[in-house]
């Protein structure tokens, strides 16, 4: 019998009080993470279509305020291994996502106010290359728990995929978590607007 495995052990620090270079690392120089600077659920699809990837990149910087300890508000969690960054995941609170509020998938079969403000959600994760399948994203999540309940969030939600059979996730479907990393946090379903996506949320 094989030894059960064990995932390395993660700090996971608010972005506020890294660098920006660490959060540029983990978005790397190429891919879906580069190219979108955790922007998608920010905009819609007409201001998407003009933003270029600077200008993406300067709205993730202001939205961070990486290397302002001090500041009240950042947008997202950065997990280290040792002193190497290596995952990143946003959470705020929902109202801040101007897509999520017109989109099908949080609000299907559910009588709930788009702009609660004190509803958070977990929108996104991006690993870096090399140390994915190693339980980054299981160790943002749970600290998104943590990080939403000091901040006053009353709830904090996701909207990961569900694996069909016979059927494999690409990249760009991963970035919103899967059901396995929200359900290891303590995260509960309360609706499945599709087969392959569903809400899970925490109420404190």
């Amino acid at each position: 019998m094989k030894p059960p495995l064990v995932e390395p052990v993660y700090t996971v620090v608010p972005a506020n009080r890294v660098l920006w270079e660490d959060v540029q690392r983990v978005f790397g120089e190429r891919g879906d993470s580069h190219r979108c600077q955790c922007q998608w659920f920010k905009v819609d699809d007409a201001d998407w279509k003009h933003l270029s990837v600077k200008e993406r990149k300067a709205r993730l910087r202001e939205q961070t305020h990486c290397n302002e300890p001090k500041s009240p508000t950042t947008t997202g969690l950065v997990a280290f291994l040792d002193r190497e960054p290596v995952g990143w995941c946003a959470v705020e609170p929902r109202i801040n996502y101007q897509r999520l509020l017109t989109m099908h998938t949080p609000w299907a079969g559910r009588d709930e106010d788009p702009e609660d403000d004190g509803v958070w959600v977990v929108s996104c994760f991006a690993v870096r290359v090399g140390f994915r399948h190693k339980g980054v994203c299981r160790a943002l999540a749970r600290a998104a728990v943590d990080f939403a309940r000091s901040r006053g969030a009353r709830a904090v939600e996701g909207y990961p995929q569900v694996p069909q059979p016979g059927k494999r996730f690409n990249s760009s479907e991963l970035y919103v978590g899967t059901l396995s990393v929200f359900a290891d946090a303590g995260f509960a379903e309360v609706s499945a607007p599709s087969k392959r996506r569903r809400v899970m949320r925490i109420d404190f």
